[in-house]
């Protein structure tokens, strides 16, 4: 249980020969998300050997070329491995034009369906599954922009099978009930309640996602209490007249929002500008990390384990 999240490319605007283009990937029991989807993708999922056929929802931040150029690759790839699932893509305005176009122009063949979800800009549930959502805002950049956040729901509390026992609710199927929320009956007739056998709820698991935007503070409240905020920050902060022109992010900005959000446990930087080398990346960090201690650089290929509060960390 728990999330994995691979970063599968880390640089804005342009490809470089060891940096791929952002693109983040979830996998939450078994199902991948995939956050933006830059030229070369694919390979950067063939190198961490990562299933794309399980890739169960895209969700596109806005339609810039750095950001959807690898989406008609991982299209075509899916209809080679005998996916029988649909292929949920969510984003901003225009996503479906541009992804009907290609598809038509390059006569893709496509054996799935595919279900497109356009989101107008502005905060929102997207979709709501049983025991998690995921959740859409507005960014700030120059074409229109969001952002997100996969959110679980509250898990049960810890059970306590030697409560149930002494309220004479033997072992079996009315366990499972109780731990379902249900009350059951005892052996003597008398009601037992969920909450006489298990403890209190136990907190779900947040990641949020921030790439393109210049910094306005209703960001923060969006990333409120993520477990993990990637963010970008594309440029220092002698670069600000220059970002806030191009509509981006400080290291320095991406570390505000994540001080003022309050309860985010980690972010990383992503979506690094192409002029600065990997070395020189560690102006990035500083500035971020004397806002938010907790930051650290996001790496190609680098691999973050989410664990609950209550699990043994990894």
């Amino acid at each position: 249980m728990g999330f994995d999240v691979y970063v599968l490319g880390t640089g804005g605007m342009m490809p470089l020969p060891n940096r791929h283009l952002t693109s983040v990937l979830l996998r939450r029991e078994g199902d991948l998300f995939l956050f933006d989807c830059g030229e070369g993708t694919q390979v950067a999922l063939r190198k961490l050997n990562l299933k794309w056929k399980k890739i169960h929802s895209i969700c596109i931040t806005h339609t810039h070329a750095d950001h959807v150029t690898g989406l008609p690759g991982i299209i075509m790839l899916s209809s080679q491995v005998q996916r029988s699932e649909p292929l949920y893509i969510y984003g901003p305005p225009r996503l479906r034009e541009y992804l009907e176009t290609t598809i038509e122009s390059l006569e893709v063949y496509i054996n799935y369906e595919i279900i497109i979800r356009e989101i107008p800009v502005a905060s929102q549930t997207v979709v709501e599954y049983e025991d998690f959502s995921i959740r859409a805002f507005p960014l700030r950049h120059t074409k229109k922009c969001v952002g997100y956040s996969i959110v679980e729901k509250d898990r049960p509390g810890v059970f306590f099978p030697e409560k149930a026992e002494a309220l004479g609710v033997p072992k079996g199927p009315l366990w499972s009930t109780l731990q379902k929320g249900e009350p059951v009956q005892s052996s003597d007739g008398s009601t037992v309640q969920p909450t006489q056998v298990m403890g209190d709820a136990r907190k779900g698991l947040k990641f949020s996602f921030i790439t393109d935007t210049m910094y306005f503070p209703e960001i923060a409240p969006e990333v409120t209490s993520s477990d993990l905020l990637i963010c970008e920050g594309m440029f220092t902060k002698d670069l600000i007249d220059h970002a806030t022109e191009k509509r981006h992010l400080t290291a320095e900005q991406a570390g505000t929002i994540a001080k003022c959000a309050g309860g985010v446990k980690r972010m990383g930087l992503i979506h690094y500008s192409p002029r600065f080398s990997d070395r020189e990346l560690r102006f990035l960090l500083k500035e971020a990390q004397e806002v938010f201690p907790e930051s650290f650089l996001t790496k190609e290929r680098q691999h973050i384990r989410l664990s609950y509060d209550d699990d043994n960390p990894c």
